[in-house]
This record gives structure tokens, sequence and C-alpha cells, in this order.
């Protein structure tokens, strides 16, 4: 037995302890006991103290953060002191000393317990953060839904809607050039393998960090509701792999990124730039732009547009297409000539015959809020939004300046 180090004796004798008497150490210093045990068996290992900065691993890291916060704690200096015979808590000058009682659970344990039941740190587990901590509870405490009964028909419909095809679900991610993917009242989602609804969104708050949110009350498919924060719902979705946004059922799956097998395609949608010298195309030409849809091949649409007043009876430049797949594409452009309805331009021009003609679509809108509003077509929002010309981008309805 004169071979075995500290730990192999410790682990030979742990099934003959003796039950431990009143009086003894807590579950909580027997973890810090176990963390500063971490750190001597470094010191033995390299031949010094865990060291700060990038050039070190993430373990010395962490070791050196648990002993600066070891020296600043004075209840603990006092518990590991006997223990020290490595000088490591009189090694350097101790930082101001911070009350245990001033941490949270989350701060003090990521930092000092290392590895509870485990031999060593480097068998790494998650610690959450007393925010992830919140979060988690928040989503978890859910209480029974006492009006469930006016929402179930919601949820029945949707199910419905979902095995027709009329809604589909869409990951959960950011729209395009926004830096949260949005959540409003009225809309579904899948978290935890339940369907969820916002019943309600409360007003505008400000969070710790600075951010916006709100309080929400989120009806699920189980007959539980919550009252967490908007923030936190996004978070959980984000993290969850199954979490899904559940699109409106006028809007599905109408662009794709590539055809699927099964798909049929429908045709594309087609962006031009007109080199028309009338004033109005020549002062703006850079974000007027006709926004269409074809069956066919977008060369054969756009040829000849000298001799098609659609065209302004002149050359026309492809600024970018769309591929359209399973889609409505009467349907899809209307929609889109709703959202750029304000930005509509007039611009009257005679055809072959002389007579003056009015086309219809034609927009003072740039191509990102083209683009982006192709986004939104394909994760269901755009039903919310229409182009704003007072601010060049899209905006909610009922925000956007007449």
């Amino acid at each position: 037995m004169s071979d075995l180090d500290l730990d192999e004796l410790r682990s030979e004798l742990e099934d003959f302890a003796q039950p431990e008497k009143r009086g003894g150490r807590s579950p909580q210093e027997e973890r810090v006991i176990a963390g500063f045990e971490d750190i001597q068996r470094f010191v033995e290992a390299h031949g010094r103290i865990p060291q700060h900065g990038e050039e070190g691993d993430i373990f010395e890291r962490l070791y050196a953060v648990r002993l600066d916060r070891l020296r600043s704690l004075a209840e603990f200096r006092s518990l590991l002191v006997a223990l020290d015979h490595q000088g490591l808590l009189a090694d350097a000058p101790a930082a101001p000393v911070v009350s245990v009682e001033s941490m949270d659970d989350d701060e003090l344990l990521a930092e000092l317990e290392g590895a509870a039941g485990s031999p060593d740190i480097t068998q790494l587990r998650h610690v959450r953060s007393s925010v992830e901590k919140r979060e988690a509870e928040e989503i978890a405490a859910r209480e029974k839904c006492l009006d469930f009964e006016n929402f179930k028909p919601l949820f029945e419909q949707i199910q419905n809607d979902l095995a027709s095809g009329l809604r589909t679900t869409r990951p959960f991610v950011k729209d395009a050039g926004f830096s949260k993917a949005e959540i409003t009242t009225g809309q579904f989602f899948i978290l935890g393998g339940q369907t969820a609804y916002v019943a309600s969104v409360g007003e505008p708050i400000k969070a710790p960090n600075g951010e916006s949110d709100a309080r929400l009350r989120v009806i699920y498919s189980n007959g539980t509701e919550s009252d967490l924060l908007l923030r936190s719902l996004q978070r959980a979705l984000y993290k969850d792999e199954s979490g899904r946004r559940i699109t409106e059922p006028a809007a599905g799956p109408l662009f794709a990124d590539k055809e699927e097998d099964g798909d049929q395609a429908s045709g594309t949608i087609y962006v031009l730039r007109s080199k028309s010298d009338h004033p109005t195309v020549a002062a703006h030409r850079n974000v007027l732009h006709k926004i269409g849809v074809t069956s066919g091949s977008v060369e054969q649409r756009i040829a000849n547009p000298r001799l098609d007043p659609t065209f302004l009876m002149a050359d026309v430049e492809l600024i970018a297409t769309y591929k359209l797949y399973n889609i409505n594409r009467t349907k899809l452009e209307k929609l889109v000539h709703k959202v750029f309805g304000r930005a509509r331009v007039e611009i009257e021009v005679k055809d072959r015959f002389g007579n003056p003609v009015v086309p219809k679509e034609w927009f003072l809108a740039p191509l990102f809020a083209v683009d982006e509003a192709v986004e939104r077509i394909k994760d269901g929002s755009i039903l919310n939004y229409v182009y704003d010309p007072s601010t060049a981008k899209l905006a909610y309805a009922s925000e956007a300046k007449v």
C-alpha cells in the first residue's frame, strides 16, 4: 500500500468510510476541495501554477480562474489552508475578498467546483449560467390553461392545415437583415414537441442587456400555458433542434433554394432595370425595378422589349431571378405587388400604335428590399409586412408611413 498515492488510497478506502458525523463538511465544501485538488495535480504535473492567457489550453485557464477565486474568498482559504502543501494560496497577493453570499450558485460552482463526481476537470460538462438557468425554469414553468377550450379549435385547425399542406413548418432562424427572428401575436411554433400559440404580447420592456423584450402569454397544445419572456422563447427555439415556426396558410413554401424530388417547376420571379431615356427612369434608374413572374424562360419573356409597353418600349437589364416550385404564380405575383404597392410608379409611354399605356409592375424599391421580401415569403412572415418608401425597407403594415 506504500506505493499508492493519496487518490488511489482514498479510492481503496471509500467503501469502508464511516457515515459522516454531524458538523462535517457540506457538499459545497467537498466540491471546493475537489476543485482545489485538481489545481494541485496540475502543479505537480507541470511544475508551475496555472496561467491565464490565450497560450494556455482551456483547462489551464479554468484552473487559473479557479485559483484566483479561491485566493479571494476568505471562507475557502481557511478551509483549504491545511491542504495547501504547495503554498498555492499564499503564492500571490490575495485579490479583494468577495463574500460567498454575494455570488449566486451558478457563478460559484462554475468557477470553483470543477468536476464534482469526476476525477478531474478534463471531463467537461455543461455548467449553465444564471441567465440560462432562469430561462430553462421559465420554459418549464407551465400552468394549466383554464380557458383552453377557447384555444383548442385553433390547435385542431393547425393540425388539419399541416396534414393538408396548407401550412408547413420552417426552422426558426434569424430573418434576413434582422438581428433576431421575430415573434408576434397569433403565431404558432413547435417547441419541445408541443405546438405553441402566442396568444398575446405585452408592453415592451427593456432587458438587462438593453434589448427590447416583452412578456408573452403562450398556450400549448397539451392544455398548459406560460407567461415567459419573448427573448426566452426565441432562445429556446434556437436551441431546440426540432424547434419550428409554423407558416401562415396563405404563404406556404413559395420559394425553394433548389428543386426537391417530386417538385414541379412553376416559373420564375424576375427583377428588371430599364434602359429607357424617360426622365423618371433616368432620375431613378438604380432603384426603379420591374418585378414580375413568368412560367417560361425569362429570356423569352423579355425578348424584344422595345416593342412592348410593359418594358417601357426600351431595352432592359436582368438584375435578379428566383426559381419557384409548386406555387400559384398569379397569387404570388399579386402578393408581391401588394407588398410593394406604395412604391408603384406610373410611367406613361406610347405603344407602337401611338396609344398611351401605363404599365403596373414598376416600383421604386432597391434590390435588397426585394431580396428581403423573398426571404419573408419563404418563412411565412411576409403577410405582416409592406414596403415603406419613407425608410426604403420592409416594415410592419401597421407601422409603415402612408
